[in-house]
């Protein structure tokens, strides 16, 4: 018998999906190549189990701290890891051991963190490129500037360790989401010119994924509009 969280989910997973179907019926495209990355940070390790059991296999986290002890209390589940967050270089090891694929790679010397993170837990770390979609000048929230990202890029490329996927951007606040996602599109376009097989482009969130979508995001990272309102932070 299903308890009144797990059912709360169920909806606003079905809503959600409803969502991405129209958004990408809209757009002329497959939602079989939109995956959902449901993002838990702030919720208990008891939500993820609910989730995995309503058919959700990809989770994003924003901290280490609080990833790594749900990645290892669910060891046993069939789940993909996102970590999503803005990743300090002290950090780095630690994310390597358990994530499945880092979002939020901005800058060279966390590139080589990563990577030495990766050769002691001795795998192989997908990687995206963060890509800076807010205006010159503005206080963004992390990623590179869209004219450096190709030296970022090439550096996970050609890491021992790192596997190079894509990119990965968040709108500005306040900001027309549909021209970032443009952009950050554009990026990935350029950055293919120069490394072949890139498929992954991360972006949109609860209130701006029918943009995304229409942009060609691969991969959404959906919070509030599937677990509600987040809990404040411990």
């Amino acid at each position: 018998m299903s308890d009144p969280r797990t059912e709360e989910l169920r909806e606003s997973l079905a809503l959600t999906r409803a969502r991405i179907d129209a958004a990408c019926a809209a757009a002329g495209r497959d939602p079989a190549d939109v995956t959902l990355i449901v993002v838990t940070k702030t919720w208990p390790v008891d939500d993820v189990r609910r989730l995995a059991g309503l058919g959700v296999r990809d989770v994003g986290e924003n901290r280490d701290q609080e990833a790594r002890v749900k990645a290892a209390e669910t060891s046993e589940l069939d789940l993909t890891w996102h970590f999503i967050g803005q990743l300090q270089t002290n950090k780095a090891a630690s994310v390597a051991r358990y994530a499945d694929l880092v979002h939020s790679v901005d800058r060279l010397r966390l590139v080589e963190a990563l990577d030495q993170g990766a050769r002691k837990s001795d795998r192989i770390l997908d990687c995206l490129v963060e890509v800076s979609l807010d205006p010159p000048g503005a206080q963004g929230r992390g990623g590179v500037a869209a004219d450096d990202a190709a030296v970022v890029a090439s550096a996970i490329a050609d890491a021992d360790h790192l596997r190079l996927r894509g990119v990965m951007g968040v709108a500005p606040v306040g900001g027309d989401a549909a021209a970032a996602f443009a952009r950050l599109a554009e990026v990935l376009s350029a950055l293919r010119r120069d490394h072949a097989g890139l498929d992954v482009m991360s972006a949109g969130m609860s209130e701006d994924l029918e943009q995304a979508v229409a942009a060609g995001a691969t991969h959404l990272r959906v919070g509030s509009a599937v677990l509600g309102t987040r809990p404040p932070l411990g």
